[in-house]
């Protein structure tokens, strides 16, 4: 899967909605799969995998 940044732009619960910033398109994620800290508001990469904080 090719790089991808997001917004997170709700947490409900236990899981984060991003918004892929290129697309508009909305991906529903359990919020243990992503960075410790994650806050809504926050632009995350995704990567090999992996998502990391790349501004708030």
């Amino acid at each position: 899967m090719e790089p991808h940044d997001y917004i997170v732009t709700k947490i409900e619960g236990e899981y984060a909605t991003l918004t892929d910033t290129d697309t508009g398109d909305e991906l529903f994620i359990a919020l243990f799969l992503l960075p410790e800290g994650t806050d809504i508001g926050m632009t995350l990469h995704y990567e090999n995998l992996c998502y990391e904080i790349t501004g708030e």
